[in-house]
């Protein structure tokens, strides 16, 4: 394929997805291809996609489907399948969906270059998942990144850990950790291009070991790059995580006072449905030490309301569990079943109706706490590192507190990319509002 041309990527599921999708335009574009956010002028279209729950699942497959008109329209677009649905159903892709004309899976997604510039339609490759592999399987990639300031970096993909009603091994395979001076080496580079935060990203995070360095060894290691400035990782796992990951976030200055640790129910015996690996005793436990070490710690979640077995009592024993660990952000999310889970063959047995009423209840709860959190913060002082323009009004600009909220600000375009101390004039359960008073030089804050 002559280079030159235009690609459009749509990215559905997690930050690692997020992740892989800028890696593939980062391989296109060091090519000569060109990125688009048109997606009626793209010759190549990249759907990389997300089968955790049933919604991502059902868009991307949406979303493919009316890719065929345009193939109509466009005989020579080529249109690519990745992630994690063709790593379970790239049969069904091949079959349902005939104008697809590239499938590859969560492991070779890093090949994309080398499908499009030797098409052959269709052209599928999806390696097996639980082939043993050593170390990571994906190769350094240069990504072009979605914001100049903030990057992700994945250091640990795949999980040993088979909740009931998770896909994730089935499709990202066993836990498998990124050498530590690979990480480094990235985050180096990545500062060299004026990133001033990281996400270290893992399906586990808190269980990365790569011969004997595990999570907060890698915290210290990458705080030493020069020209980082803030350090963040995600998703947590509560049984993985421990004092010493507390410590670090204590310790480092450069880490971040948030953690995203989904606790999925409060109930010990739906968690022992699900096998999670830990009770809600011994979550909170985990919880309040952390908030004890780290008092202005920012606390965030999953939950799934409607699971198999899931009694009025257990949702109950879910609401006690947020009402004493109280959380600053969660996502809740109502059980549907995954094909290969093994919870895809307990009976379904909480009615929509209940699921969405439970659903309900306890975003109401999550929200007041979060509207609660934000209004003491009122009047303080707030490091942000402003990020850009919003979204949603080209007078304002945005940027994220130390733990994570979203902070808007007036329009002062010098200030992209820079940390700034803004005092909080305004509160609502999802983002705050204030006033800059104060320009931060790297480290001076420390």
């Amino acid at each position: 394929m002559m280079k030159g041309k235009r690609f459009f990527v749509k990215t559905f599921g997690c930050q690692m997805n997020v992740n892989d999708s800028e890696k593939m335009a980062g391989i296109l574009t060091s090519a000569g291809y060109e990125k688009t956010e048109n997606l009626k002028e793209a010759d190549i279209v990249i759907v990389n996609t997300c089968s955790v729950r049933a919604k991502p699942d059902n868009k991307a497959y949406s979303f493919i489907g009316e890719l065929k008109k345009l193939k109509k329209e466009k005989p020579e677009l080529v249109i690519a399948v990745t992630g994690c649905v063709p790593q379970r159903d790239w049969k069904f892709i091949l079959d349902r969906y005939p104008h697809v004309d590239i499938i590859l899976g969560t492991f070779n997604f890093h090949k994309i270059l080398d499908f499009i510039e030797a098409l052959e339609r269709p052209s599928v490759e999806i390696l097996d998942t639980f082939l043993e592999n050593e170390g990571e399987v994906v190769p350094s990639i240069e990504p072009l990144l979605t914001n100049p300031f903030v990057a992700y970096v994945t250091v640990q993909r795949g999980c040993n850990r088979f909740c009931t009603y998770c896909i994730v091994p089935y499709v990202r395979g066993r836990e498998r950790s990124v050498p530590p001076e690979n990480v480094v080496d990235e985050v180096k580079r990545l500062a060299e291009k004026g990133v001033k935060e990281v996400h270290l990203l893992g399906q586990n995070v808190d269980f990365y070991d790569y011969n004997g360095v595990r999570l907060p060894d890698l915290l210290y290691m990458v705080s030493q790059v020069e020209g980082i400035e803030r350090v963040r990782f995600t998703t947590s796992h509560p049984a993985g995580f421990d004092i010493s990951i507390i410590k670090a976030i204590k310790e480092i200055p450069k880490v971040c006072e948030y953690v995203h640790l989904p606790p999925q129910s409060g109930s010990n015996k739906i968690l022992e449905k699900m096998n999670r690996g830990y009770t809600r005793e011994e979550y909170i436990e985990k919880v309040l030490m952390l908030k004890e070490e780290v008092p202005s710690v920012a606390l965030s979640g999953d939950f799934i309301v409607g699971f198999p077995g899931e009694t009025v009592e257990d949702f109950e024993q879910t609401l006690s569990l947020v009402e004493t660990c109280v959380f600053d952000q969660a996502f809740v999310f109502e059980y549907s079943p995954r094909p290969l889970t093994r919870a895809f063959s307990f009976e379904d047995d909480v009615p929509k109706k209940e699921k969405n009423r439970r659903l309900t209840e306890l975003n109401n709860l999550l929200k007041r706490q979060a509207e609660e959190r934000n209004l003491a913060l009122l009047g303080s002082v707030q490091e942000i590192l402003v990020e850009g323009l919003s979204p949603s009004n080209s007078e304002k600009m945005i940027g994220r507190t130390r733990n994570n909220k979203i902070v808007i600000v007036d329009r002062n375009d010098s200030l992209i990319g820079n940390l700034v101390n803004v005092e909080i004039e305004e509160a609502t359960p999802f983002y705050m509002r204030g006033k800059v008073i104060k320009q931060l030089a790297g480290v001076e804050r420390w």
